[in-house]
């Protein structure tokens, strides 16, 4: 059997934290742990043709995955992000603008991946530039058979209520993390409440599904005619970079293989456990973890 082909749609990046580089960039994070979970995961992006390029390519190559649909800009650099750990292991971030992901085009690798992809994932920092923006969703319209995860990523103030309507428009199932659902209610003038504003966004936009995760409370997914609610996984948090994604890589696995949501929700906060208990947001996946 061919594994699960899920595509992460957007940025690559350096995460520059205070004891180095490391790469990142939640659309690339999701590939790589699709890949360590027993998918086939691949990146569609966009990175500049310099040595930090070069470097990213060379080490996503290292980690299994296929780079055919991420392309070189001439023009623009590698996309960096200067991440800030607190005490806590929590991570802000802080992004330059006009990069190479900034400046996304689909050429015939891509968008014969859209066509052939089980799953795809995108988020909403990638499109805060038109050039991406549209790229992106010409992506998603080319990806008929796909499931398509919305991971919607909020950073600084990279994102406009039009974008995020229009991405929950083109998205199958909504992941959310508690921080960015407040600001979510706000801006679309939701119920109070988790599960009232999750249901509203499902009724609006078509949604199948929405999971919402909120750090050592748990993790909620909501679908429906079935809910999961679960309690948090026990972590010696060394920093949370990529965990979110890793928790989005085993959620699309499970939901392909048609496991319950309960199922899901428990693998799903284990390996977003594992990864916060490892520096960097691409760690070696112990072999239990992976979905067979």
């Amino acid at each position: 059997m061919q594994p699960i082909l899920a595509v992460g749609l957007g940025e690559i990046l350096w995460d520059v934290l205070p004891q180095g580089r490391l790469l990142g960039g939640a659309p690339a994070n999701f590939a790589y742990h699709v890949n360590a979970l027993g998918g086939a995961g691949v990146p569609v992006s966009r990175v500049g043709d310099d040595d930090l390029g070069r470097e990213a390519l060379s080490l996503l190559v290292c980690r299994g995955l296929n780079i055919d649909a991420v392309s070189l800009d001439p023009d623009h650099p590698t996309g960096t992000v200067d991440a800030r750990v607190d005490a806590h292991g929590v991570a802000t971030y802080v992004f330059p603008d006009d990069v190479a992901w900034d400046f996304l085009t689909l050429d015939k690798a891509a968008l014969t991946l859209a066509a052939n992809a089980d799953a795809v994932c995108f988020g909403t920092l990638a499109q805060r530039a038109e050039v991406s923006r549209k790229a992106i969703h010409r992506f998603l319209a080319g990806a008929d058979k796909a499931l398509k995860v919305y991971d919607i990523n909020l950073r600084q103030d990279f994102y406009t209520p039009e974008r995020i309507a229009a991405s929950l428009d083109a998205a199958d199932v909504l992941k959310i993390n508690d921080a960015e659902l407040d600001t979510v209610t706000r801006l679309f003038d939701l119920p109070r409440g988790e599960r009232p504003a999750l249901h509203a966004l499902m009724e609006r936009h078509g949604l199948g599904l929405a999971v919402l995760t909120r750090g050592d409370r748990g993790s909620l997914l909501l679908a429906p005619d079935e809910v999961s609610d679960l309690p948090g996984e026990p972590v010696d948090v060394v920093d949370t970079i990529g965990a979110g994604d890793a928790f989005t890589a085993a959620l699309v696995l499970g939901r392909l293989k048609g496991w319950p949501l309960d199922r899901i929700n428990r693998h799903a906060a284990r390996v977003a456990a594992w990864v916060c208990g490892q520096p960097g947001a691409m760690p070696e996946m112990p072999e239990k973890l992976r979905v067979d």
